[in-house]
């Protein structure tokens, strides 16, 4: 698999047309781990929402990683012995697994490859590329504006009476169960947490189109597949020996639509340092704390 990978950020061409947090949050990482968390070879895998894309300091311009993601904010935190980041922009299941290139084109081996027999802490976050997320994003954008008070989105997705995306979250499961259990034969004695997605839509309402372009009767629908996704690596993470850390909840009431100042995840026209649609600075330290919490737990 050799093609460059720019999913969100090729998807955020197309919608560039429509262009026209708690202080503690903020300021603090979690506590300082204690014994409960590894303090060990921590390998990182996944994909943008992991990497960090366009979040200064970029430390891997293939992958679009940053030295502020919540895998680095949780190495300094636990104090891992060693650290292998290998989260990748546009990263699917098949990257984990066999490997592709980053959005310069370079070829990158299995992410799987960075796990030692010696790891004692691995996180994944994946599945949403998986999915087609970013593809999902500017199609209803770009839906929105035939009809924006209705769900032109949610009509196109279920056209026919079958969910397409329902059907896309369920043939990914056995994806993300492979990697699991890739995982496990790596680093048998590894603890392994699966990340979940933080909240973009409102988590009740309809949105706010047109700051972000998404149909009224659209933004529940999105908000149920997002649900979905998260569900199900949570029961494929419990299916496979492995923790769930959720990053939806603490993320309610940060969404895309909110101030500039209270948001984890940036709309079409960033107004911090991020890709569209992706988490900034304040929502990479927002997943570091909840993944924190759920080692310490």
């Amino acid at each position: 698999m050799t093609r460059p990978r720019l999913p969100f950020l090729r998807a955020a061409s197309r919608l560039a047309a429509f262009a026209a947090a708690t202080a503690g949050v903020l300021l603090t990482l979690a506590a300082p781990a204690n014994a409960a968390a590894p303090t060990g070879r921590y390998v990182a895998l996944g994909d943008s929402y992991t990497s960090g894309p366009l979040i200064p300091t970029q430390v891997d311009l293939n992958c679009l990683r940053s030295s502020r993601n919540y895998p680095s904010l949780v190495a300094t935190s636990v104090g891992s012995s060693a650290f292998a980041d290998v989260s990748c922009s546009g990263a699917t299941t098949e990257d984990i697994l066999v490997g592709g290139s980053g959005a310069l084109g370079i070829s990158l081996p299995p992410q799987l490859s960075a796990i030692t027999p010696d790891t004692t802490l691995v996180t994944v976050q994946i599945g949403g590329n998986d999915i087609g997320f970013s593809g999902i994003i500017t199609d209803c954008a770009e839906a929105s504006l035939s009809s924006p008070l209705g769900s032109p989105c949610k009509n196109r997705y279920t056209a026919g009476g079958v969910d397409q995306l329902q059907a896309r979250i369920a043939a990914t499961a056995p994806k993300v169960t492979a990697v699991l259990q890739a995982v496990h034969r790596a680093a048998p004695g590894a603890r392994v947490v699966v990340l979940g997605y933080p909240a973009i839509v409102p988590d009740s309402g309809y949105g706010c189109w047109p700051v972000v372009p998404i149909a009224y009767q659209d933004v529940p629908y999105l908000r149920s597949v997002h649900k979905s996704l998260n569900g199900m690596l949570a029961s494929t993470a419990a299916a496979n020996n492995a923790t769930y850390a959720d990053v939806y909840a603490p993320s309610i009431g940060r969404d895309t639509c909110k101030s500039s100042g209270t948001r984890w995840v940036e709309g079409l026209v960033p107004q911090n340092a991020a890709a569209p649609f992706h988490p900034n600075a304040r929502g990479e330290q927002g997943m570091a704390n909840a993944l924190l919490a759920r080692l310490n737990s």
